[in-house]
């Protein structure tokens, strides 16, 4: 389950698509809009993908896959506008033990969020706005 979608994003899906037989770990995790950055309030983000980002997802995607300790990856970024308490990120990694799941969701994350070309725009309390976090 890969995916860069305007729809809400469901955890429990992809914990599910990640279920193995011999796995005994699944590590999930969610990205989610909070109200502040930096010590600013935040009201809402904007996400806007590159035509390519499902593609560059997939990729990331392949990379954790390809451990030989991991059976099973995904991953999904939403897109479009999201209120504070939104997903914008769901990540699950399913492995023998909870050390590979939690290190291979981390790097999961960690990859996405570097080489995603997605760009973020904070709408603030104040009414400003930024764009941010592009690759």
């Amino acid at each position: 389950m890969i995916s860069v979608t305007g729809e809400p994003l469901d955890l429990a899906a992809h914990e599910r698509a990640v279920a193995h037989p011999a796995a005994g770990a699944v590590v999930s995790f969610q990205g989610v809009v909070r109200d502040h950055d930096d010590g600013r309030g935040v009201s809402e983000l904007e996400y806007e993908a590159h035509p390519s980002a499902e593609k560059v997802l997939a990729e990331v995607a392949d990379e954790i896959a390809a451990r030989p300790e991991v059976y099973a990856v995904a991953v999904s970024h939403r897109v479009g506008l999201l209120k504070v308490g939104d997903i914008a990120l769901v990540a699950a990694v399913s492995t023998a033990h909870r050390a590979a799941a939690f290190a291979a969701c981390a790097d999961l994350v960690d990859e996405v969020k570097s080489r995603l070309p997605v760009w973020k725009r904070q709408v603030f309390a104040d009414g400003t706005e930024e764009w941010v976090n592009s690759p």
